[in-house]
């Protein structure tokens, strides 16, 4: 018996399920995933951005429940220090902890006009400039860590959170045709190619329900 459950909505096209998932593998946790129908109010609400405060991903681990991406990643933390989810030195986990936070609480452009859709893929896709600046942003990031630690994760040759946390974004730019400089474009498809991602896209892949407000014909 898995000693805790994820509850996740669409594979598809909910980026904070997929965070909340990868942190999960990214610390070998047993849990079990729990996947709400895209007709549930709470999943409809977090997919649309309709909700303030999103309640999936939720982790019930044990007698602990703890939802929120960056909450789960927190106790995941902790709870699992030699899974190294956050960079050893102090500075590096400052640095990861704060573009973290950026996505989290950033890139609103971004997410309104590209939601994230792996199943879809829009050649010559026409970017507003508000995207384009958040683009331009997450590329400085890349460049930065990418300069920092050498790559060919953000902080290293090991996934952490950062890379958790922009997963979503480089599924966005291959939907949606981004071009990027050669570094940022390598580091996507690092990312795209990374075991847990590919497992992830191949569940989306098969997922039968798709949600008429978000797969729209651009």
């Amino acid at each position: 018996m898995n000693a805790a459950t994820l509850t996740i909505s669409s594979r598809n096209y909910s980026s904070w399920s997929l965070r909340g998932w990868l942190v999960c593998r990214m610390v070998s946790l047993d849990f079990a995933t729990e996947v709400l129908s895209g007709e549930d109010t709470t999943s409809r609400a977090e997919l649309l951005h309709l909700s303030p405060s999103f309640l999936v991903p939720r982790l019930r681990h044990g007698d602990i429940v703890v939802w929120d991406t960056l909450a789960i990643a927190a106790y995941l933390s902790e709870t699992f220090p030699e899974a190294r989810l956050l960079p050893q030195g102090r500075a590096e986990r400052a640095h990861c902890l704060s573009i973290a936070g950026e996505m989290h609480s950033g890139f609103v452009n971004l997410r309104s006009a590209l939601p994230m859709n792996i199943k879809a893929f829009h050649p010559g896709f026409r970017l507003f400039n508000g995207a384009k600046a958040d683009i331009e942003r997450i590329v400085t990031i890349f460049d930065d860590c990418l300069d920092r630690y050498e790559g060919p994760f953000l902080f290293g040759a090991q996934p952490c959170l950062a890379d958790a946390m922009y997963a979503p974004v480089c599924t966005r730019f291959r939907t949606y045709d981004v071009t990027l400089p050669p570094r940022a474009a390598a580091y996507r498809d690092a990312i795209l190619h990374w075991p847990l991602m590919i497992e992830w896209a191949e569940t989306a892949s098969q997922e039968p329900e798709d949600i008429e407000e978000l797969d729209m014909e651009f």
